[in-house]
């Protein structure tokens, strides 16, 4: 199987070295494509150029071909099977008509909550769109979406054995919507130090939440590579959290925290969510709250979560994540034409 994984304009480089949703998910397909025995070429001129010495790097984006053109005859005998692109595309005009031109499937990621795809983007066999929640395929349902969990990797953050791990961890953009206070204040409630680990994108929130000054509060920054997997992974529990009004689309930290055996106390307003697809009794705990509940009563929950997530087996909580979460696997069902 020939397989191009295509990138999209924006401001990470592909594949990310921290921070990074679809960036770092069509990596892992990338990486997981050529697991699988399948050929892989990267298109589009956001990949990294380092990585022409052990890939196939094709800097054409299917929206900028030009009908009739040498560069959409050049795809066209390229003779590719599978295209795998962020969630965008399947909608976009430009690159509709030029994948309409190479008779090859195409799969997506759906990692927005929001974006309204057009009426014939997907057909749930030629064209396919992968979901990770039952929240997330009741929203797209028209779109016939398939259930599958994202997997997501970025450049050198292959996963050490594990260990048991002390403290507390919280990683990923720093903002309301993520919510890390919640964290932060269960923490302090534990008497527990807790790392807190990405990029800060709403800094009036961070300004906000006085809890953030806490001498238990660890502020790692944006890291990647081994740094960012010896930040999970030396952690105790991981600790996850988000608004109430926000919906979690593609939930990388699920993966990158089980591959790592670190095991998850995860804090949900409804059911049906990310953690509920991505968690089992023996990787983590979930408490759902009410939405009405305020702050504090929420970071009770998710402190009696971490204390109930304390327990697991590091070890066993990885052996299940890399199995669950392995990129080879991944690739594999989204490679498969359903029945």
């Amino acid at each position: 199987m020939l397989v191009g994984v295509c990138d999209f304009p924006g401001s990470y480089a592909f594949p990310p070295a921290g921070y990074g949703g679809i960036e770092r998910w069509l990596w892992a397909v990338a990486v997981g494509a050529r697991a699988a025995g399948a050929d892989v070429h990267l298109l589009g001129p956001g990949w990294l150029p380092d990585l022409e010495s052990e890939w196939v790097r094709k800097p054409v984006r299917l929206e900028d071909v030009t009908a009739g053109s040498l560069a959409e005859r050049d795809l066209r005998d390229t003779g590719y099977d599978l295209l795998v692109v962020g969630h965008e595309y399947p909608s976009l005009a430009t690159w509709t008509r030029t994948w309409g031109e190479l008779d090859c499937d195409v799969a997506t990621f759906q990692h927005s909550p929001v974006f309204q795809h057009t009426a014939t983007a997907f057909d749930g066999k030629r064209s396919r769109l992968y979901c990770y929640s039952s929240e997330m395929i009741e929203r797209y349902a028209d779109h016939q979406p398939i259930p599958e969990l994202a997997v997501h990797l970025g450049l050198h953050e292959d996963e050490p054995p594990a260990v048991d791990g002390r403290d507390l961890v919280w990683l990923g953009r720093i903002d309301e919507e993520k919510a890390p206070h919640l964290a932060v204040r269960a923490a302090e409630l534990l008497g527990r130090r807790i790392r807190i680990v990405g990029p800060v994108f709403d800094e009036g929130y961070v300004r906000r939440q006085k809890l953030f000054a806490g001498d238990h509060v660890e502020w790692a920054g944006e890291l990647g590579g081994p740094a960012k997997t010896a930040a999970i992974r030396d952690a105790s529990v991981f600790v996850y959290t988000y608004a109430r009004n926000y919906v979690e689309a593609g939930a990388a930290v699920f993966g990158e925290s089980l591959r790592a055996g670190t095991p998850i106390a995860a804090l949900a307003w409804r059911e049906g969510t990310c953690a509920e697809a991505a968690l089992c009794g023996e990787t983590g705990v979930i408490t759902v709250a009410s939405p009405e509940v305020d702050d504090e009563t929420a970071a009770r929950r998710l402190a009696e979560a971490i204390e109930q997530t304390q327990p697991l087996d590091h070890r066993q909580v990885q052996a299940i994540g890399q199995q669950r979460f392995d990129p080879a696997r991944h690739f594999e069902a989204m490679a498969a034409r359903p029945c």
